[in-house]
C-alpha cells in the first residue's frame, strides 16, 4: 500500500518497463495486490490528482496487457506535509487508501511546524491519517513526547519492510523493530521505488528474522 511505479511522476520508477519489472517481481516475492502512492510534495514534485489517476490506469492496462497476474487495486498519495500543505487543505482532492485514508510524510531532516495542525485538520474534514515510514524520522523515537502525541491525535504508523533488511541503513532498522514490537505500527509497505528496491525486498522476504517479527504481529493491511 505504498510504491511509486508510475513511472516519471516523482523520484520513483523512470519508465514503463522498470514499473513493470517491479510488478512481476512484487508477484514472485508473493504479493497479490497494490496500491500505487506517487509522491505528492511542493514544489518538487508538483503532481496533480487528475493527471496521476490517468497515468495509473495506463499502468494497470500495461500489467494486463503484459499478463502479469497481480491486482491494482487503487491508486493514492504519498502527501508531504510541506509549505504547500495548507493549499491543498483549502480545496482538498486527496487520493486515498481503501477510499478513507490519506498517507503523509514528513521531512526526513526536522519536521515542519504546524504538522499537528495539519493533521487535524484533515481528520476534520473525514480523512484517516497514516503517517509513512515513521522509523525513517530521526527525531521520532519510541517512547518520545512526540510519538506520543501522534499517536493520541489517532495517526496510523505505516513502516517500510525494506526498513526491516537494514536497506535505509542501521537506525531506522532498529527503530523499526523497536516500534512492531511497541504494537505502534498498523500497517507494513513496501515503499518500492525501482528495481533496486524491488530486488532488496524480494532478498529479505527471504529474512527468517524478517519473518519472525511480522508473524508475531497483525496489520491492517488486509482489510484495506
Amino acid at each position: 500500500m505504498h510504491c511509486h511505479l508510475i513511472p516519471q511522476v516523482d523520484d520513483g520508477s523512470k519508465c514503463m518497463e522498470e514499473s513493470l519489472e517491479c510488478l512481476k517481481t512484487l508477484k514472485a516475492v508473493g504479493y497479490s495486490k497494490v496500491i500505487i502512492t506517487p509522491h505528492f510534495q511542493h514544489p518538487r514534485f508538483p503532481n496533480d490528482e487528475d493527471d496521476i489517476t490517468r497515468r495509473y490506469n495506463e499502468v494497470k492496462s500495461q500489467a494486463v496487457a503484459a499478463g502479469i497476474d497481480i491486482d491494482l487495486t487503487g491508486i493514492a498519495g504519498e502527501y508531504r506535509i510541506d509549505n504547500g500543505f495548507a493549499q491543498r487543505l483549502e480545496h482538498p482532492r486527496f487520493l486515498q487508501i481503501g477510499g478513507k485514508y490519506v498517507l503523509v510524510e514528513f521531512s526526513l531532516h526536522q519536521q515542519m511546524p504546524g504538522c499537528d495542525q495539519f493533521i487535524f485538520e484533515l481528520q476534520t474534514k473525514g480523512y484517516d491519517v497514516i503517517l509513512a515510514h515513521p522509523e525513517r524520522y530521526p527525531y521520532l523515537t519510541v517512547g518520545s513526547s512526540r510519538m506520543e502525541q501522534l499517536k493520541n491525535q489517532g495517526v496510523l504508523f505505516q513502516s517500510n519492510i525494506l526498513s526491516l533488511g537494514g536497506f535505509y541503513g542501521e537506525e531506522p532498522r532498529r527503530r523499526a523493530y523497536a516500534m512492531i514490537e511497541s504494537g505502534l505500527v498498523e500497517l507494513l509497505g513496501t515503499d518500492t521505488h525501482n528495481t533496486l528496491y524491488a530486488k532488496a525486498l524480494s532478498d529479505v522476504s527471504c529474512d527468517r528474522k524478517v519473518e519472525k517479527l511480522l508473524e508475531k504481529h497483525t496489520f491492517l493491511n488486509n482489510t484495506l
